[in-house]
């Protein structure tokens, strides 16, 4: 493994203009040092938990919780059944407060909050702790004590900012999903498809290809007021190492808002697709390249305009047509 690139002297509050060209990891350390909700986190944990009962009005959060035995890490029970985690809603003030009690246990269980919207749970938190972002981001907070999410990707750039607490995160390129022995894509713990490796205690012989991931890892701690900018499809294992930790994330898509994600058409073509005879399945992919991979604007230019239809650059209107053509094919099997 390797460190991730760091920049500092930045802006406060305000991402580098060039922050998504490279479309590679970058730490911005002390990016969001200034926040308010930093300070207090940087006095005590208590001065933090008070920062943000200041914010709450009212609304419960959903809490993933797991025994001492799950050493924090949010996965599969061991036969693959279910989850190693419970699921509960409780208001946040009464969960940070548990968080303070248990802080000195050596043995605590976990508790975990995921991908929570801000302004649902903490309405006006975003208002002092500010970070110039895309217009349409999306921030959300994870909040609990020590835990280990597994890696895994998400289709949003994203900017991750530690506000209480330290992080270590652990990325991988998109080209080393082969050797990452990735579970179910349609049964997660949380949403997103997750590698099986355990990174605290890698089984090298059950996942011998691992090693090759790690070669190409590129790994971080983060402390308060540090950033990291995670690319698109980039996977990447988030740990929270201490007993009360707080990470407010943004989400923004470089892509309009009427695309679907495109999840679905992997799906769709492990429906259609995979058990097809070899010669198709290579047929197919020479399909895809034409109208997907390698489209340019030769590739519908002997089409006279008003027939291109689907072919045609996407809209918000040819999505709804689109999205309404394969609906309708779909209810016909």
């Amino acid at each position: 493994m390797k460190p991730i690139r760091e920049c500092h002297d930045l802006v406060p509050g305000r991402l580098p203009p060039d922050l998504i060209e490279a479309a590679q990891p970058v730490v911005l350390r002390g990016l969001v040092s200034q926040w308010p909700l930093v300070r207090a986190a940087l006095r005590s944990d208590r001065a933090a938990v008070d920062y943000l009962h200041g914010c709450w009005r009212g609304a419960p959060v959903a809490i993933m919780t797991g025994p001492p035995e799950i050493d924090g890490r949010i996965f599969y029970n061991d036969d693959f059944t279910g989850m190693n985690f419970g699921r509960a809603d409780a208001p946040l003030p009464a969960l940070m407060a548990e968080l303070l009690r248990i802080a000195d246990d050596p043995r605590p269980p976990c508790y975990y909050v995921g991908s929570t919207t801000v302004e649902d749970c903490l309405p006006g938190l975003l208002a002092e702790n500010e970070l110039v972002v895309a217009p349409d981001a999306l921030a959300s907070i994870w909040l609990g004590n020590r835990s280990r999410i597994a890696p895994h990707y998400d289709l949003p750039d994203n900017i991750a900012c530690v506000a209480a607490g330290h992080r270590r995160f652990t990325l991988f390129p998109p080209e080393q999903l082969p050797n990452l022995y990735v579970g179910p894509i349609d049964f997660t713990p949380a949403g997103q498809p997750v590698s099986l490796v355990d990174l605290k205690h890698p089984d090298l012989e059950r996942f011998p290809r691992f090693a090759q991931a790690l070669a190409h890892a590129q790994v971080a701690e983060l402390g308060p007021g540090d950033a990291l900018y995670i690319p698109s499809m980039w996977w990447h294992q988030v740990e929270a190492l201490d007993a009360f930790n707080v990470l407010i994330n943004y989400w923004w898509r470089q892509s309009p808002a009427h695309m679907d994600p495109p999840v679905l058409a992997l799906m769709m073509a492990l429906l259609s697709m995979r058990e097809l005879p070899e010669p198709q399945r290579q047929a197919w992919r020479g399909i895809f390249d034409h109208y997907v991979f390698q489209a340019d604007a030769t590739t519908a230019a002997h089409i006279p305009e008003r027939a291109r239809h689907a072919l045609d650059p996407l809209s918000a209107d040819g999505a709804r047509h689109l999205r309404g053509h394969l609906m309708q094919r779909l209810a016909q099997r």
